[in-house]
């Protein structure tokens, strides 16, 4: 890792920017599976599948077989700690309902706000070397809260076309039922279109590489919505001679393992843990089944040194990011004055392992700084907020000579004459 001791404020971007590549980059392949995808639906599925995942599919949905067989692989304690998480996310999630928001605004002019689910949503589910079955526990459980009636969960098939037995038994546990064995940028054009076996969609979940990123934003431009433009994982810890260094050592590496593009930073007042820590880093990587990867984000990942706790702050706002684990002595001063993250987690013993599997919260996170402006997925995420309004002919009488001049002040005689006729009609009485 890099160490930086008090870099300059206006250096601070070019400092923090992310390892990933530009939309620009990669628009351009992404535009292309996006065109043949709806021009030929299902072909172009499996010939993508069969360059990018080197499989040759007769049928793109899971079986009931296959979901059958994956239940029975799945050990007993595996089972109980899905089941355990699922209970604690469905606790925090259902924990976020809200009633309905009614109010008088004038005598007579009854207003007020209601949420309906979202009928149909598609969540991506990454597999390959490492198969996020606990994604769809975060997207999956919230949703039928929620109660979105269709949910369709694509996921990349292992080359023997295959899915892995976690995703499918948290799949079905979680109640998804239809699971299409197709993934990257191919699977997010199929339920940006709809192709003949996967239905569109009208909003997409779940994280991705950077491609998969890239598509989600494309699948914007066609009616589609989505979470976030969640990529590659970012964690940034702010600590102190407070933090245990071989903890934090840990966290950054839970996070540099995800992939080659994932960044991790340590922000200290410290130069004394940061000399720890970078030691713990060595001593821990090497016992990683997936240290290959891991060495490589860290190679992206910065260790920094600033010289209070404000700098440091502004710093951490600055970069806006995924993650932000907080183990300082004055840890209220950061809990009450973060402004940009995903997610937070305070003290010690509070890992961003946790967030991601047990606790409660939700793991799909604003990822590229976009924490500056996008929230993590919640149970609103899944809903939409109508407005009603009911007048009778005391309200309207309240309100309309004040919509009247407005309408006539903007030229749109129209809409004037919506009102004109109604309080005519009661003068007239």
């Amino acid at each position: 890792m890099k160490k930086i001791y008090n870099p300059n404020p206006e250096n601070w971007s070019e400092l923090l920017k992310r390892p990933t590549k530009t939309v620009g980059d990669i628009e351009a392949t992404v535009q292309t599976i996006f065109k043949d995808v709806q021009t030929n639906g299902d072909s172009a599925i499996k010939k993508y599948s069969s360059i990018f995942d080197g499989v040759i599919l007769e049928e793109l949905f899971v079986s009931t077989t296959e979901i059958a067989q994956a239940s029975k692989a799945i050990t007993k304690d595996l089972k109980e700690a899905i089941q355990l998480a699922k209970d604690n996310i469905k606790k925090f999630h259902s924990a976020q309902k809200t009633e309905r928001v009614s109010v008088e605004t004038t005598a007579g002019v009854q207003c007020w706000q209601e949420k309906r689910s979202i009928q149909k949503v598609g969540f991506y589910i990454p597999a390959g070397s490492a198969p996020l079955f606990s994604t769809i526990l975060m997207l999956a459980v919230p949703a039928q809260i929620a109660g979105c009636k269709e949910i369709v969960l694509c996921t990349p098939p292992a080359k023997d076309g295959s899915i892995d037995p976690a995703i499918l038994y948290t799949a079905q546990l979680c109640g998804v039922t239809q699971i299409a064995k197709v993934g990257g940028i191919q699977a997010i054009a199929a339920m940006t279109f709809g192709t003949e076996s996967i239905p569109k969609v009208y909003k997409i979940f779940g994280p991705g590489n950077q491609f998969v990123t890239v598509a989600k934003q494309l699948a914007t431009k066609y009616n589609v919505a989505i979470d976030m433009p969640a990529g590659p994982s970012e964690l940034l810890v702010v600590a102190d001679d407070t933090a245990e260094a071989h903890f934090v050592a840990s966290d950054l590496l839970s996070q540099a393992e995800h992939g080659i593009d994932s960044q991790v930073i340590l922000v200290s007042t410290s130069k004394e843990l940061i000399k720890k820590v970078e030691a713990e880093i060595v001593l821990q990587i090497g016992t990683l089944s997936r240290k290959h990867i891991a060495q490589q984000a860290i190679a992206n990942s910065k260790l920094i040194y600033v010289e209070n706790d404000t700098t440091a702050l502004a710093l951490i706002n600055n970069y806006a990011p995924e993650h932000f684990i907080v183990c300082v002595k004055n840890e209220d001063f950061y809990v009450e004055n973060i402004i940009n993250a995903g997610s937070v987690f305070i003290g010690n013993y509070t890992p961003e392992s946790a967030g991601d599997y047990a606790s409660g919260t939700n793991h799909t996170l604003p990822t590229n700084g976009y924490a500056k402006q996008y929230s993590g997925v919640n149970l609103d995420s899944f809903t939409k907020s109508m407005t009603f309004q009911k007048i009778s002919r005391k309200g309207i009488q309240n309100i309309g000579k004040a919509i009247e001049l407005m309408a006539e002040a903007e030229g749109l005689d129209a809409h004037k004459n919506a009102i004109t006729l109604r309080l005519n009609a009661l003068t007239d009485e």
